[in-house]
């Protein structure tokens, strides 16, 4: 898979290489440089189908809106990834400070029935084998 990302990273940047010489050309253009601007327009239009090419290779990839809208403000990516990771470890803590929560409840929820309902819970716990954690 690594090969194809180096594979589409070549061909941009030959492209990118190629838009830039081509932007010198137009904004010098003079008519004797006109085979030189249709060679650029014809490496352009070859450097696109090679990056079709290339994005056919790679279209199982999901990239995440948000990580273009980093890109577009002048983020580095890297640190959607960043913020996603921290963002997913505090769901994630909180996630189980409630299922703690819940476990020293239903704990404490049987071990009180227990003294009210003794006959009651005794069922309970042999039909579901709950065991009250500690």
């Amino acid at each position: 898979m690594a090969e194809k990302f180096d594979n589409l990273e070549e061909h941009l940047e030959k492209f990118v290489e190629n838009i830039r010489q081509l932007g010198i050309i137009v904004s010098d253009f003079q008519p004797s440089s006109q085979t030189g601007l249709n060679q650029k327009l014809n490496f352009m239009i070859s450097g696109l189908q090679d990056i079709e090419k290339c994005r056919q290779q790679l279209h199982e990839i999901n990239v995440p809106l948000e990580a273009f809208e980093y890109i577009d403000q002048g983020r580095n990516p890297q640190l959607y990834t960043k913020e996603c990771l921290e963002r997913a470890l505090a769901k994630n803590e909180q996630v189980k400070g409630k299922i703690d929560t819940m476990t020293k409840f239903k704990s404490l929820l049987i071990s009180e029935l227990s003294k009210v309902f003794p006959e009651e819970m005794a069922k309970y716990k042999a039909i579901h084998g709950d065991d009250p954690p500690s």
